[in-house]
Parts: structure tokens; C-alpha cells; sequence
């Protein structure tokens, strides 16, 4: 087909389109619906954090709800329908952990209270060991019933505040204390991975961990006092160094 012909053709074809979606208020709504939910996606393709990214995409699948509803567009509609519900989770649920930081940045003491709804219970007897000195860590903790005890310095350790993570940032990945019950426990725990994930759907999550550990060190520098930071909060694998750091400044 010759250039010229190419080109009526399509103009012919283009008025056609615009004709039909001007012939009735539906049809006009579903374009609109359709190029919102294009404009949706392109902007959500330049989103750098998961937040916007997450209700970008579902604002995107709404609109193309009404698209695929209205014009209509069964694929589209199906594909839109099933995803709607999936990204409306994850964005709320981002939402929430997003809140949760930001209530916890007035108190540093309550650092751990947003993680407890991804840790599981665990019940420990008196006298009983949670971990050993040089044993393998793949798990943060936070004690929130009993007296514990770093075994091996004779130190008791903070109900209601996470410890067992410097560990998980030193290159061995080794326990640096023993941990002991003096009493009847109840601690909860959360797996390294799971750490990981909060910390990389949310840059805010694992920045203001990071900001905790680093004021706790400040103020145990200040006072003298070893930095241990046994009861210090940790960011996962994205604050190694920031762990390792802290790890050379140990005795």
C-alpha cells in the first residue's frame, strides 16, 4: 500500500474511532478511563520507591476497570479485576508500616512495637538458652515477658526493645553473647529475611532503623559505656555496613 493510501486510510480510521467514542457518554468515559489508566502506568514506571509505585498500579488497574467495563474489553477488564485487589493490599499495607515508623520516630524506646505484627511468640522455661555464643544468628528477638540475661557479662537485657542482631551484620553471622532465661519467657522473633523484605519495600523502615542504631551508639560513646548495642534494632542486609562499623568499635 502506497504512503498516501497508508495515511487516508488512517485518518479515516482515526475519525471513526472519535466518532464512535463521542457517540455516547459511555464511550467517553471509558476513553477517558483508558487514558488515564495509561498515564497511570507510565508514571508509576518512573516511581523510585515501592509506596507510589504500589498506588500508581492500583489507581492504574482501577481506571482500566472502567475501561475494559464500559468500552468493553473483556481481557482487559479480567486482567485489571485481578490485579486491583492484589496492589491495593500491598499499598495499604506499606501505608501502614510507613505510619508505624513515623509514630515510632517520637519514641526511640518503642522501636520494636511496629515489627510485632511480623514476629512470631516463642515461650522459653527458666534456665533455658536462646542462643550460645558462636552459634550460627538468623533471627532478630524483642523479650516481652520475664528476665533475660547476656549469659557470658552478666548483663540483663531491656523488655520491649529488639536485641540478637549484631550477629546478622558482622561478616561470621556468628552470636557474639549467650543469652539466658532467669525466668519464665516470652519473647518474639522475626526471620533475617523477613527484615530484609520491610527493609526493601520501605526505605523508610530501614533508615530509621539505622537512625535508632546510631543514636543508641551515640549515647552509650557518650556515657563510656561498651557499645555492645545488644538491645539495638537492626535494618537487614541493606545496613551491613553500617553494622560492621559498629562491630570494630567494640572492645
Amino acid at each position: 500500500m502506497p504512503l498516501s493510501e497508508f495515511s487516508a486510510w488512517a485518518q479515516t480510521r482515526l475519525s471513526a474511532e472519535i466518532l464512535a467514542t463521542l457517540a455516547s457518554p459511555g464511550q467517553i468515559v471509558a476513553a477517558i478511563a483508558a487514558a488515564a489508566g495509561i498515564a497511570l502506568v507510565v508514571a508509576g514506571a518512573f516511581a523510585r520507591t515501592m509506596l507510589p509505585l504500589r498506588w500508581l498500579t492500583a489507581a492504574s488497574n482501577a481506571a482500566l476497570v472502567v475501561y475494559g467495563a464500559l468500552h468493553p474489553a473483556p481481557i482487559t477488564l479480567l486482567i485489571s479485576v485481578t490485579l486491583l485487589p492484589i496492589n491495593l493490599y500491598r499499598a495499604i499495607e506499606i501505608t501502614r508500616l510507613t505510619r508505624r515508623v513515623r509514630q515510632a520516630q517520637a519514641d526511640a524506646d518503642l522501636s520494636g512495637l511496629w515489627l510485632r505484627r511480623y514476629m512470631k511468640p516463642r515461650r522459653l522455661r527458666a534456665g533455658q538458652t536462646l542462643f550460645r555464643k558462636g552459634e550460627r544468628a538468623n533471627r532478630l528477638y524483642m523479650l516481652v515477658e520475664g528476665e533475660m540475661v547476656l549469659a557470658d557479662i552478666g548483663k540483663p537485657l531491656v523488655a520491649g526493645r529488639i536485641f540478637g542482631e549484631i550477629a546478622l551484620f558482622t561478616p561470621s553471622g556468628l552470636r557474639t553473647h549467650t543469652v539466658q532465661c532467669v525466668s519464665a519467657c516470652t519473647v518474639l522473633e522475626i526471620h533475617r529475611r523477613t527484615v530484609e523484605q520491610l527493609y526493601f519495600q520501605n526505605p523508610a523502615f530501614g533508615f530509621h532503623l539505622m537512625k535508632i542504631l546510631a543514636d543508641r551508639l551515640s549515647a552509650d560513646l557518650e556515657r563510656g559505656a561498651p557499645a555492645t548495642l545488644v538491645d539495638a534494632p537492626a535494618a537487614g542486609q541493606g545496613a551491613s555496613s553500617v553494622g560492621r562499623a559498629l562491630n570494630t568499635s567494640r572492645p
